[in-house]
């Protein structure tokens, strides 16, 4: 299949799926779902979010099985928040102590395989500020529906200010690097799209990393896995969230372009001294003049979850 082909045959819209349909085919198949929402002090979005995922898909069309927070000690009333809502809260550093500390988002994402029980797991963005009903249907429409596909990237217009010009890193960054690296997913609308959903029996072969280069490393890994015909991208229309200063973007960037590093030099592509940077500096102004900021910000990466659960995830509540 070219990249083409992928484009046209595997991008599909999220409002195009009949929930009635999806969960025939759930049924049908024996599949069970675990929606999974990684969440650090978002107080003011995670409520109706939740809200909304428990009255559509597990009250109304039970398409979802278990709505899970991973909570990364959020201090303004998250995890409560996430519990009157229905949902099962974590807090990943409760999860897996043996294996030591992380941080991030990919952390709580790779720790959600050890709690959850779906056998597809759709990830969800808990700063969302306009999140609609259709994104999870959407999200697990082509992993109930065609067994060739077992990894879903969301994509949308994202809002950036007054206007539809959001995916900054996107393309300054990820698209010039997909486009020199691995041409193949050039058709990749979001590839850093914080929606995803997969199956676990792929999920818990690939290594996780734990910060901001989460989304491009599951997308690199479930390539070399899968191919392209087991990838997958559905429209869910418009999104909005809280976009980040340009300045913060470079660190983000830096994250993104040391996990593709990491990855080709992994595959013998490229010598691994170009990996060994694992700082990110840049100039700031203060009131005297200029001084040199450095943040480390190579991203650490977890091992696969079939790697880890000797025994087995846990049981669930």
């Amino acid at each position: 299949m070219t990249r083409e082909q992928w484009l046209t045959r595997r991008t599909v819209k999220g409002t195009n799926f009949d929930p009635e349909v999806l969960l025939a085919a759930k049924r049908a198949h024996g599949y069970t779902v675990s929606v999974c929402l990684p969440a650090l002090n978002v107080a003011t979005t995670i409520g109706p979010i939740l809200e909304r995922i428990h009255t559509d898909w597990v009250d109304a069309t039970p398409l979802v099985d278990e709505i899970v927070v991973i909570d990364s000690r959020s201090n303004d009333g998250t995890a409560q928040i996430a519990r009157d809502h229905g949902a099962t809260v974590f807090q990943d550093d409760e999860i897996l102590t043996e294996v030591g500390p992380g941080a991030g988002k990919g952390e709580a994402m790779w720790k959600s395989l050890a709690v959850t029980h779906g056998d597809i797991i759709c990830w969800i963005d808990s700063d969302i500020h306009d999140f609609q009903s259709h994104f999870v249907p959407g999200m697990l429409g082509a992993l109930l529906t065609d067994p060739e596909v077992a990894f879903v990237k969301a994509m949308y217009t994202r809002q950036l200010g007054e206007t539809a010009d959001g995916g900054r890193v996107t393309e300054i960054c990820a698209r010039p690097l997909l486009n020199l690296f691995y041409p193949e997913l050039a058709g990749l609308v979001q590839p850093l799209a914080g929606e995803q959903a997969g199956r676990r029996s792929l999920l818990e072969q690939l290594p996780f990393f734990t910060g901001y280069a989460v989304e491009i490393g599951l997308l690199l890994d479930a390539y070399a896995t899968v191919g392209l015909t087991g990838l997958a991208q559905v429209d869910l229309g418009h999104r909005a969230h809280v976009n980040q200063p340009t300045a913060a973007l470079g660190k983000m960037a830096f994250a993104i372009q040391h996990a593709v590093l990491q990855r080709l030099s992994r595959d013998g592509r490229i010598p691994a001294v170009l990996t060994q940077a694992d700082t990110y500096a840049r100039p700031e102004r203060t009131d005297n003049g200029w001084t040199m900021t450095s943040h480390a910000i190579a991203p650490a990466e977890r091992p696969p979850m079939r790697d880890i659960l000797t025994p087995p995830r846990l049981p669930a509540p």
